[in-house]
């Protein structure tokens, strides 16, 4: 693959490294770091004139330094003459604040901010030409951009684990934590041949579960619960214990984007899960130390793909229910 070139930020450096070896390609040389108050430094390590440039930066870990950091290595990159700068964002920083939804009076509800919109016009200002993510919290984001957005999915690799992995699954039903993400479970049910269902949800304040009531039969089988993203984990945990109670005899979570933050992995061991299932996007080999229930699927040969596709002029849109692993 001439007149390429790929970055590496500090984000997720495992994952990085494991696109790069899909590709055949050696990462770019970058020196990242601080000065003593705190600002970020970048140096590209070598020549980017007139080069396909790929950054892979997730949002992740320390997200404020690693978003900025991201922009002064896109901004360094196209000062210096590259012929096109792609930020690669497996998991994009700040894709819940999509929209002005908060509750209470109409002056609290008119200052609630658009926080994905100014990420999206940053990275844009900043010189991106092009974002790769992959399955954004909010589809509307990519219309926040006034750049080409691949919004890849998972949902391939999560289909091959279910069949490798649950020897049960031709006697499962998918079911949606919430109603935003019935359209997911509704595409992935269809694929495997089963039912679905979802589970309302009520929230006092973000982060905390009121009350939910499942919509479904899962009597006498096998619950996977599947979601973009689970942060402290208090909404697939109540759910889990919900399909319990209502019979289910196994219950799995699958989630693309596994934060893992405050009291997660407690709520994990604690819960009725088999097991939790989170691609890559995000470094999970900490938190699986902690917490044996969690397992990987590695999603580096879907980026690799987008980015050879990408460089290549390919689309890529029909690749991605047909990507082999």
């Amino acid at each position: 693959m001439p007149n390429i070139v790929l970055f590496s930020g500090s984000s997720h450096h495992d994952l990085s490294q494991r696109v790069a070896d899909r590709l055949g390609l050696e990462l770019g040389k970058v020196v990242t770091k601080k000065f003593s108050n705190q600002e970020t430094s970048v140096e590209i390590g070598e020549s980017v004139r007139g080069e396909d440039v790929y950054i892979i930066q997730s949002g992740c870990g320390e997200i404020n330094d690693n978003l900025m950091e991201l922009l002064i290595m896109i901004n360094a990159c196209k000062i210096a003459s590259s012929s096109r700068v792609t930020a690669v964002i497996p998991c994009f920083p700040y894709a819940r604040q999509d929209k002005k939804d908060k509750k209470g009076s109409v002056e609290r509800w008119s200052r609630a901010p658009i926080s994905a919109k100014l990420v999206a016009n940053m990275l844009s200002v900043a010189g991106a030409d092009h974002i790769i993510t992959m399955d954004l919290h909010a589809s509307q984001i990519q219309g926040f951009f006034d750049i080409p957005v691949d919004n890849l999915y998972a949902e391939p690799a999560v289909l091959q684990w279910i069949k490798e992995n649950i020897p049960e699954w031709r006697n499962c039903i998918i079911v949606s934590p919430d109603a935003g993400g019935a359209k997911r479970v509704t595409s992935i049910a269809d694929r495997l041949n089963v039912e679905f269902a979802l589970i309302h949800k009520e929230r006092k304040k973000a982060n905390e579960v009121d009350r939910m009531v499942l919509v479904g039969d899962v009597k006498d089988r096998v619950a996977i619960l599947v979601d973009d993203m689970a942060d402290t984990c208090g909404t697939i945990c109540h759910a889990a214990d919900k399909l319990m109670s209502a019979g289910a005899t196994k219950v799995y979570a699958i989630l693309t984007h596994g934060i893992f933050s405050g009291p997660a992995l407690s709520r994990i061991n604690n819960a009725s899960f088999e097991a939790v299932v989170v691609t890559n996007t995000i470094p999970q080999e900490e938190k699986m130390k902690h917490c044996p229930k969690i397992q990987f699927i590695d999603i580096s040969m879907i980026l690799a793909e987008a980015i050879r596709r990408t460089h290549n002029g390919e689309s890529v849109s029909y690749l991605f229910s047909h990507v082999p692993l």
